[in-house]
């Protein structure tokens, strides 16, 4: 069995424990204020990262291109209130745009 595959069964296990372990903490430990407000914070957080890496970074390197003015593009549409739809297509369509004039 290859180092890669046992990376991935061990990183599975791990997983599956850490979520088991999760559904074992009491509830009066899950109602506390402090706890509450991170559990309700964390998904915006880890989503928050999740763009910006995928905006601005390429492997190891920061990169500013498209991706970013799309970003923008859906920010912006996203304050106006447009809906969700509006904002994917409006944020790649603006990427395609610039891309297609030669903004990679």
């Amino acid at each position: 069995m290859s180092l890669l595959w046992i990376a991935v069964i061990a990183a599975s296990v791990l997983s599956f424990v850490q979520k088991w372990i999760g559904y074992q903490a009491p509830q009066d430990v899950l109602e506390r204020p402090r706890i509450a407000r991170i559990t309700r914070l964390l998904p915006i957080a880890l989503l928050g990262a999740l763009v910006a890496t995928q905006t601005a970074a390429d492997g190891t390197e920061v990169v500013l291109d498209a991706r970013l003015a799309g970003l923008g593009v859906a920010v912006v549409l996203l304050l106006v209130r447009a809906p969700f739809l509006v904002v994917v297509v409006g944020a790649a369509a603006a990427a395609a745009a610039l891309r297609a004039l030669g903004w990679a």
